[in-house]
């Protein structure tokens, strides 16, 4: 099935005045630490590429920031688009902050949505098939997995092998590809996983970011109300690149995301931030506020940084596909070379994907995506001819043409503090019959899954929370009027693969 999911008018910054949607917080779903695993088997998860990741700790959520991120996010750019320009998470920052292989072969291959398939494939490797119970339609069920991986005697050569494919299918259905379930994983990749001496050769970077920015196209839609994926690399790119919006970090370590385990408030007021604050603060952030050479080396010390990380650093700035089975989404670094220590000039059209860019997994599937996206497997084969060139900068302010460009452009959605006091789209109209004072939404605490009452005539003070006075940096939040109610709309099918567990 293939669904549009770069309508610009089903953005959400269209429906920031509506009172619904303008109000929401996005839950983050299965932020969740990597498992642990056996020292024993340390010498095989480095062989594989999967221990650096497996380091990460816990990441506590705050999706205040992430909502007020997404509605930056743009699907035709694969950006975020703010007032100093473009900026995007890239292969630079999945090595650096998750620590995973970013250049080799595209993570691809065919779909079988058969239960003989999976269950053949399980016994090659584990030499056990999960049960009808341990499995949903493609789906191997993470605590059969975890029940695998805890019985088995690591006494020899295969059960290590075993051991640390458990461990990496747990990885994939926790941190790196979850879906919204967050109880099982897509069989899909258990083929790449045979050689374990091969693993290493897949680009799981470039799949793991695939994933992340599908996740942030689809968040971007103004119905929907959570958000999955590799969340943990969201989060510690944001605190990374715009630390006054982070919490207190510990020293530097790799791979970057364990600075930010178990983090601490760096205020009181913290934890109450809202949306409206967040977005206020990007509204006004100045090029000195975001951190373009955040992996420079007098920033990180060079020794810090493994060789096997550091010697794909050269297609990190590839322009190219990122590709996972049916997941194709685009690297557009050509549009943040700042990030990269190069000068912006105008970037060309964005790169349109088509279909390819709603692909997604729902019903029986059985296709080989290999050959179903060769046009744009051919293009990751040739990645090193989209190497970005140009002479290193040491500035980061973009030249005056650049700006002009930009703002040209894009300039009607960069501001969105002031999109609040626009009128609503055409399918909001006044109700008839009141929806009344008090509208319940999400909490701002992001330890909190409760609701407050969101009341036109009253502040929540004890929570440093008043919808009619500065709660931000600049201007006032205006008065919602919460007697309006939207026209029936169709919410979009859920996107969740082909089956959820």
């Amino acid at each position: 099935m293939v669904r549009d999911i770069t309508r610009s008018e089903d953005h959400i910054i269209e429906y920031l005045a509506h009172p619904t949607y303008g109000s929401r917080i996005l839950e983050c779903r299965h932020l969740n630490p990597p498992d642990t695993f056996d020292a024993s088997v340390e010498e095989l998860l480095r062989e594989t590429g999967f221990y650096h990741i497996s380091r990460v700790g816990r990441i506590q959520s705050h999706s205040v920031i992430v909502t007020a991120l997404v509605e930056r996010w743009r699907p035709e750019t694969h950006t975020f688009h703010l007032p100093i320009g473009e900026c995007t998470i890239t292969l630079e920052d999945v090595a650096m902050i998750l620590g995973l292989p970013t250049n080799g072969l595209p993570v691809t291959g065919p779909t079988d949505s058969s239960s003989s398939g999976l269950e053949s494939e399980c016994m090659w490797h584990f030499g056990v098939a999960p049960g009808v119970r341990d499995h949903r339609g493609s789906f191997i069920k993470l605590t059969w997995l975890r029940s695998l991986k805890r019985r088995l005697q690591l006494n020899d050569q295969l059960s290590r092998e075993r051991y640390v494919k458990c461990h990496i299918m747990a990885l994939f259905g926790t941190t790196l590809f979850c879906d919204k379930s967050g109880a099982g994983v897509h069989w899909k990749f258990l083929p790449l996983l045979r050689n374990v001496s091969e693993i290493k050769t897949y680009s799981w970077g470039a799949a793991c970011l695939a994933h992340l920015y599908r996740s942030l196209c689809r968040a971007s839609r103004y119905d929907c109300k959570d958000m999955d994926g590799p969340l943990t690399l969201l989060h510690v790119w944001a605190w990374e690149r715009m630390p006054f919006l982070a919490p207190i970090p510990i020293e530097p370590r790799f791979p970057l995301a364990q600075r930010w385990n178990d983090w601490e408030f760096p205020s009181s007021q913290y934890r109450h931030w809202t949306t409206n604050h967040v977005r206020k603060l990007l509204d006004l952030i100045q090029p000195d506020r975001f951190v373009w050479d955040v992996y420079s080396h007098e920033r990180i010390a060079p020794h810090l940084v493994p060789d096997d990380i550091r010697e794909h650093e050269v297609i990190w700035n590839a322009t190219t596909p990122l590709i996972s089975f049916e997941c194709i989404e685009w690297h557009p670094a050509d549009r943040v070379k700042r990030q990269f220590g190069l000068q912006q000039d105008i970037p060309g059209q964005p790169k349109s994907l088509g279909n390819a860019h709603g692909n997604v997994l729902t019903g029986p599937k059985n296709l080989n995506w290999a050959v179903a996206h060769s046009e744009w497997i051919t293009i990751w084969a040739n990645r090193y001819s989209h190497i970005l060139g140009g002479d290193p900068v040491k500035t980061c302010q973009a030249s005056e043409v650049y700006m002009s460009w930009y703002n040209a452009t894009y300039g009607n959605h960069l501001q969105l503090s002031f999109r609040l006091d626009q009128p609503l789209p055409l399918r909001v109209v006044p109700s008839q019959m009141s929806l009344g004072s008090r509208l319940q939404c999400p909490t701002t605490s992001s330890h909190s899954r409760g609701t407050m009452s969101f009341d036109s005539g009253r502040c929540d003070q004890d929570r440093g929370i008043d919808y009619h006075q500065n709660t931000g940096t600049s201007g006032n939040i205006p008065h919602y009027d919460l007697n309006v109610v939207a026209l029936p709309i169709q919410e979009h099918e859920d996107d969740d693969d082909d089956d959820v567990v």
